[in-house]
């Protein structure tokens, strides 16, 4: 296996692992930016008040995500499968 294959093998995993993170860190993101700007307004300092919201949010989208995310790592691991006879030889 050439050192450049592995880099290419390496660099499509990390991708992978960003575009599956991707939508549940930016609903994460977008519902603890709205929670902190209502605890602004509002000078409520209560920090179950952006927390419960943010878990309820991620749980929604992995939910909502979770079979896209999961048919995602099930072709990556098919790709990484079929490659396994270009790495040894």
């Amino acid at each position: 296996m050439d050192a450049s294959y592995a880099v290419y093998i390496i660099r499509s995993g990390v991708l992978q692992v960003l575009l599956m993170a991707a939508p549940i860190l930016g609903i994460g993101m977008g519902v603890g930016l709205v929670g902190g700007i209502f605890q602004a307004t509002t000078s409520i300092q209560d920090q179950t008040l952006s927390f419960i919201p943010k878990i309820a949010a991620i749980l929604f989208a992995v939910v909502l995500f979770g079979p896209w995310m999961i048919q995602t790592l099930l072709r990556f691991t098919e790709s990484l499968f079929e490659q396994i006879p270009n790495m040894v030889g």
